[in-house]
């Protein structure tokens, strides 16, 4: 019985020893599995954060590529405007008196000087460059800028009564801003229902 009993004692040592071998296993196991789950989970925030990078950095260049296809001719565009502008002083030379009574040479040069600003006005345009046409509106010291006053009591204050210099914008930037001249002492402008909202 004695022997029995030690041979009982021997396996229940060997079934605590075989359990607590298990146990070492399965917490290994537990552990090791808790570090795979935490490493797949950093390489997924990992891959999330770079495809969001991808995201941004493809619409970013889109904007771009977009962007210098609209204002790559900005420079070339501003140098054309001195041209533009002297074809119109050229125009503004000729008394309206004269230019209608012309003839012969004189009226093919003023009629191929008219017909150079279409040509160049059309050209421009084609280029995104646009003519800003300030006259009568209110005045935006983000598109117009302001060289002097005039009394004018008849228009609301603040109007654009003068173009001295006409401006151009490219896109939606502004080439060059419009001299003009402002209304002072009119009536007080509408508001615009636009901006009250």
């Amino acid at each position: 019985m004695m022997a029995n009993d030690m041979e009982h004692d021997g396996q229940r040592a060997d079934a605590a020893e075989a359990g607590a071998k298990t146990d070492a296993r399965a917490e290994d196991n537990a552990e090791a599995l808790a570090g795979l789950i935490a490493e797949r989970d950093e390489l997924k925030d990992r891959v999330l954060r770079t495809l969001a990078e991808m995201e941004n950095l493809r619409r970013r260049t889109e904007r771009e590529v977009a962007d210098a296809r609209t204002y790559a001719v900005t420079n070339f565009a501003r140098d054309m405007l001195n041209a533009a502008d002297n074809i119109r002083r050229a125009l503004e030379s000729v008394p309206a008196e004269a230019a209608s009574a012309a003839e012969g040479p004189f009226k093919a040069l003023i009629d191929g000087i008219e017909l150079t600003e279409r040509d160049l006005a059309k050209t421009l345009e084609r280029h995104g460059v646009k003519l800003i046409e300030p006259q009568g509106q209110r005045f935006d010291p983000n598109r117009h800028q302001a060289m002097f006053e005039v009394p004018n009591a008849e228009v609301p204050n603040g109007t654009v009564v003068q173009v001295m210099q006409s401006g151009y914008i490219i896109g939606d930037r502004v080439l060059r801003p419009a001299l003009v001249g402002v209304a002072k002492g009119g009536p007080k402008a509408a508001a615009n229902p636009a901006d009250a909202a």
